[in-house]
């Protein structure tokens, strides 16, 4: 069925090339209708789906989805055992589909933290789908924004201290350099789900000057047309980071 929003955007011009996704409100939904947490998670993979073929049909180049956090890892056993689950179910059932759509996998956090099952389905998912041309999806998994720009201030301290750099050479090109998301252009806009108005300890470096979106749906009602919303939304506003328009 055709797209009253989709026609818009693309008619518009000034897609935004990158961007993020905080998937919340899973636990909600499931909680809702007097289901356990997993199923919640479960049924958002339905909505990474609509999510991932919405940027496609919009031209979106970046699709940035916080899947795991590093306080994730503080949810009950049972929890994060499940989701670990999840992510193998969804390398298995997705990756064909992902690479015939010219999407590529990258997933960015502290991966040694994950169990071995979950990393050879990592590793499954992001090989199978090397070369796509169409999407760059990046999972962020066991990852945290604070935590991000602490491994980035060692990793420049340490090569002050091997003689590699001066202090002075310290900038802000410098630390992106040292991110996660080394190389990408920072996202243009983020989309929060579930109404919540936090950023969750996400990108908190590269979200500087990134347009907000807040939808009041939960993830798991999250679909395509969400999407294509938060993208018009974008395309009405005027971006000026931190710069004032002189008459």
């Amino acid at each position: 069925m055709a797209s009253e929003r989709l026609d818009q955007i693309l008619v518009s011009g000034d897609v935004p090339r990158h961007v993020a996704v905080i998937m919340d409100g899973n636990g909600r939904w499931a909680q809702q209708r007097g289901l356990p947490r997993h199923l919640g998670h479960r049924e958002g993979m339905k909505s990474l789906r609509e999510a991932i073929e919405g940027a496609v049909e919009a031209g979106v180049e970046i699709l940035t989805l916080f899947a795991f956090s590093t306080e994730n890892w503080n949810r009950p056993v049972q929890e994060v055992s499940a989701l670990m689950g999840l992510l193998q179910l969804y390398a298995r059932r997705e990756r064909a589909e992902l690479k015939r759509r010219g999407v590529e996998v990258h997933v960015l956090g502290q991966l040694d933290r994950i169990d071995g099952s979950t990393r050879k389905a990592i590793d499954t998912i992001v090989n199978g789908t090397r070369g796509g041309t169409e999407l760059r999806l990046n999972l962020m998994i066991s990852y945290g924004g604070r935590e991000e720009i602490v491994r980035s201030a060692r990793i420049l301290a340490e090569r002050v201290a091997r003689g590699e750099m001066d202090p002075s050479e310290i900038d802000k090109d410098a630390l992106s350099a040292t991110l996660f998301t080394e190389g990408l252009p920072d996202p243009d806009l983020l989309i929060r789900t579930s109404g919540e108005y936090r950023i969750s300890n996400f990108m908190l470096w590269q979200l500087a000057y990134t347009e907000l979106h807040i939808s009041p749906v939960l993830w798991p009602e999250f679909g395509r047309e969400h999407l294509f919303e938060a993208v018009r939304d974008y395309q009405r506003r005027e971006r000026r980071f931190g710069r004032v328009e002189v008459p």
